[in-house]
């Protein structure tokens, strides 16, 4: 038996699908019925063979912060795959941000522990890698410090995985995945898939930062093979290729037939676009469209290695265009579903 946590989300739903069309027994760890419906929803952009699947799923109602459900749910179960986590960028989400990732993943650790299960797989992020020199590709090696522009959510990723780390030295086989920017049909209006619904609306900016990009199913793929190896106590960046922001976005307009953005955002644009977006969610008691860690992030050269994985289990990445091409049907497979 599998049990996921995070399955509503773009990782979570994804390692769902798959385990499920390999004939595999799925437990999903989840907090209200809303969570059910985003969970189908993203079934649901795969047409109807896929969604034939989602009766198969077996539901345990609990939360990471309630020890009691998390023991309940991981009954007869092997393996654990964490994918839930919070996103956010906001400085006023840094208690439940540190709450939700770290304590829950403690948590969930300790239960494991307690159960014995066969191997837990934690998703963390590039935001728990440590920086690297100039024109030098980050590796699973390099530690984490906090600096000037580290976000809270950076900050929570890096302890929820020193939590991991914990269980791994009482005893826990787990692995830990760090995956970088994940592309993938989701929620069209949250996250990386939100990427593809700015182009189609007319993204006329870009920055000059440069990120890497992964398909969401390698990463699940990755995860999936890791879970069932017999490696324990490593983590592995989980990215495919590196790019720039400008090149992103031209790939995406070139697949949704859009036209590709043409003004690049300078610094001081940036930093007058965070403080107007702070000052408006104030006034109109919103979430910010732009943060000041967001804005950092966009005009920061990050690179990352993937030689650790490909060597280590001999795992070749898909292109990063062929990924923009598959999301890009399956988003204007939707736009025809409404239009029609």
């Amino acid at each position: 038996m599998n049990l996921i946590t995070g399955a509503s989300g773009l990782v979570g739903s994804h390692l769902l699908m798959s385990l499920l069309k390999e004939g595999e027994q799925v437990r999903v760890l989840y907090r209200n019925q809303a969570s059910i419906d985003r969970t189908k929803e993203n079934f649901v952009l795969y047409g109807e063979k896929v969604v034939a699947l989602f009766s198969k799923i077996e539901w345990a109602q609990g939360d990471l912060l309630d020890i009691t459900s998390i023991e309940q749910a991981l009954e007869d179960v092997d393996y654990v795959y964490h994918c839930a986590a919070l996103v956010s960028f906001k400085k006023s989400d840094k208690d439940i941000l540190f709450k939700t990732n770290i304590e829950g993943t403690g948590n969930l650790v300790n239960v494991c522990l307690s159960k014995k299960i066969k191997k837990l797989c934690h998703v963390s992020s590039t935001a728990a890698i440590g920086k690297a020199f100039e024109q030098e590709d980050a590796t699973e090696e390099l530690p984490w410090k906090k600096e000037k522009h580290t976000s809270n959510y950076s900050i929570s990723k890096y302890h929820a995985e020193m939590e991991v780390w914990r269980g791994i030295e009482e005893g826990l086989s787990a692995v830990i995945v760090n995956p970088s920017i994940i592309l993938g049909p989701a929620d069209w209006s949250r996250g990386s898939a939100e990427l593809f619904s700015k182009v189609w609306k007319g993204l006329k900016y870009y920055t000059l930062g440069k990120n890497a990009f992964v398909d969401v199913r390698d990463v699940v793929s990755c995860m999936i093979k890791l879970t069932k190896s017999n490696i324990s106590g490593e983590r592995f960046l989980v990215c495919s290729e590196n790019l720039t922001y400008q090149e992103l976005f031209n790939l995406i307009a070139k697949y949704l037939g859009k036209n590709k953005p043409t003004i690049q955002v300078k610094k001081w644009m940036l930093g007058l676009a965070w403080r107007v977006a702070t000052i408006k969610s104030f006034i109109f008691r919103s979430s910010p469209v732009v943060t000041k860690e967001t804005a950092h992030s966009s005009m920061s050269l990050r690179t990352y290695s993937n030689d650790k994985i490909a060597q280590m289990i001999g795992f070749e990445f898909m292109p990063v265009e062929e990924s923009i091409k598959d999301t890009s049907k399956l988003f204007l497979d939707g736009v025809h579903r409404k239009m029609a």
